[in-house]
């Protein structure tokens, strides 16, 4: 059974992206290491805040232009 987006966390994996998405492993980390998702690096590990994956999602949507304070 897939989870829903908004049952995963505000903050998103790797492996995460790949089942949202329907993409393979290669495919997610290309998207990272080429920035078409934003992403944060933290050490050797990538993270991606849901709002970037919304925004990819949905180019140009107001979810992806919130500010954080």
């Amino acid at each position: 059974m897939e989870k829903n987006l908004a049952e995963y966390g505000d903050i998103l994996r790797p492996e995460d992206v790949q089942k949202i998405l329907h993409v393979g492993r290669n495919t997610v980390y290309r998207y990272l290491a080429e920035g078409t998702i934003k992403s944060i690096r933290i050490g050797n590990q990538y993270r991606v805040p849901k709002l970037y994956l919304i925004d990819f999602i949905y180019p140009g949507s107001a979810a992806g232009k919130e500010k954080i304070v």
